[in-house]
């Protein structure tokens, strides 16, 4: 199972049992992912509503070409996901916001052991 399965899987058991910090976690990584997968739009010339050829109609016709992403890429969206997370904790720390930086580090958390677990 991939890492993005298992972030995937992951996901609906965290909303059911109601846990905010893990339910945000995943979501973020995931975005996150989705978002490293996302290929530029090509420039567009004139106006944005012209219908002519190459345009796409119908089913599909507003899917979006993806980067296949290796698991090492992936893993490395997620550490980055866990280091801004501590980084933004210790920030919040300096600012006497120990709340805020308990939920960074909780989300933090959760994403390293879905990285240990992928790693194993």
């Amino acid at each position: 199972m991939s890492l993005v399965e298992r972030l995937q899987a992951a996901l609906t058991p965290a909303m059911r049992a109601r846990d905010g910090a893990a339910v945000a976690a995943l979501r973020s990584a995931l975005a996150a992912v989705a978002n490293a997968e996302a290929v530029p739009a090509p420039e567009r010339t004139g106006s944005s509503l012209a219908i002519g050829p190459g345009t796409a109609l119908g089913a599909g016709g507003a899917e979006a070409v993806r980067r296949e992403l290796t698991d090492d890429d992936v893993r490395g969206i997620v550490s980055a996901e866990v280091a801004e997370r501590h980084d933004a904790a210790e920030s919040y720390d300096r600012l006497g916001r120990a709340q805020q930086a308990a939920q960074l580090r909780a989300e933090a958390a959760v994403l390293a052991a879905h990285l240990d677990a992928a790693a194993s």
